[in-house]
């Protein structure tokens, strides 16, 4: 899609600004910043009077074997966030396909089960596993009882994007690849899918950031992720303000790539493919945030 196309198609959102509110905005920027700037510096007077930023306390963190430790827990991480990416990708595109089957018992389990992922709180869910399951002799490795709330919490986010991709797609692609002889599950299969995928795959790798950030879960179960060995980390030196520093530093270095990543994503899709046309009675594709309410 050109600009001046996604100029057009954004006007049916919202009004351009006027001048007035152009410098309305400039002046809530400004503000913003100034008031940013401000708890930042009164956070490093206060760190500062308390000797937080003397330079002994520091130096730890300049040496190899700190950070070393640190990203073995960020490999645990990542371990964990890539199998729940892969199991929860997969159980989210099946229950898509459930909540738009035509069959209504498929489609009332499939909707149960996306509202139980979505509503149910995952620290409740690994408590289940760390303590409940266990009662009945279920007891699973320390990853797993990490991996199955993400992916269960996971997998009801990922079925409500592809189903906003799917519902988002003109209705004529599917009426014409049905009038070439193709099945409804060669449809949805070879036709449907693979583009609602395309379609939704920013908002697919946003959700994969949220994913990084749930893992600090982990320390609940003693699983060896990034925020688990800050805590020993910090017990052991110490040094709680300088560790937990050093660990944001890699959430954000972590985090902002695939956000970056997304947005490049989605800049790329908007200028080569245009949007879906809307069709009557489909559902709009919903906000990421109000998908993981």
């Amino acid at each position: 899609m050109s600009s001046s196309s996604g100029r057009n198609a954004a006007s049916f959102l919202y009004d351009a600004p006027g001048p007035r509110t152009r410098r309305r905005t400039r002046i809530a920027s400004v503000v913003s910043v100034l008031v940013i700037a401000g708890l930042i510096t009164a956070g490093l007077v206060q760190f500062a009077s308390h000797g937080q930023l003397d330079a002994e306390k520091w130096t730890p963190f300049t040496q190899w074997p700190i950070w070393q430790y640190l990203l073995v827990g960020l490999g645990g991480t990542l371990q964990a966030a890539a199998v729940v990416a892969v199991l929860g990708g997969a159980i989210g595109v099946l229950l898509a396909l459930g909540r738009l089957s035509h069959v209504k018992p498929l489609r009332w389990v499939a909707t149960a089960l996306v509202e139980i992922g979505r509503t149910i709180p995952v620290l409740l869910l690994i408590y289940l596993m760390l303590f409940g399951l266990p009662r009945y002799g279920i007891n699973l490795p320390v990853l797993w009882k990490l991996v199955v709330p993400l992916t269960v919490a996971n997998s009801a986010v990922i079925a409500e994007i592809v189903r906003a991709g799917i519902q988002s797609l003109p209705k004529g692609q599917t009426e014409a690849a049905l009038s070439l002889g193709m099945r409804r599950h060669q449809v949805m299969r070879l036709v449907v899918l693979p583009q609602a995928v395309r379609y939704v795959t920013p908002s697919l790798v946003t959700q994969l950031v949220s994913l990084i950030k749930d893992t600090s879960l982990g320390y609940v179960v003693a699983f060896t992720e990034l925020l688990y060995r800050a805590q020993v980390l910090s017990a052991y030196n110490r040094l709680l303000v300088q560790t937990f520093l050093a660990v944001t530093l890699i959430y954000l270095v972590c985090n902002g790539s695939l956000s970056a990543l997304a947005s490049r994503l989605q800049d790329r899709m908007r200028r080569r493919t245009p949007a879906p046309a809307a069709t009557p009675g489909a559902a709009p594709t919903p906000d990421l945030e109000t998908l993981r309410a």
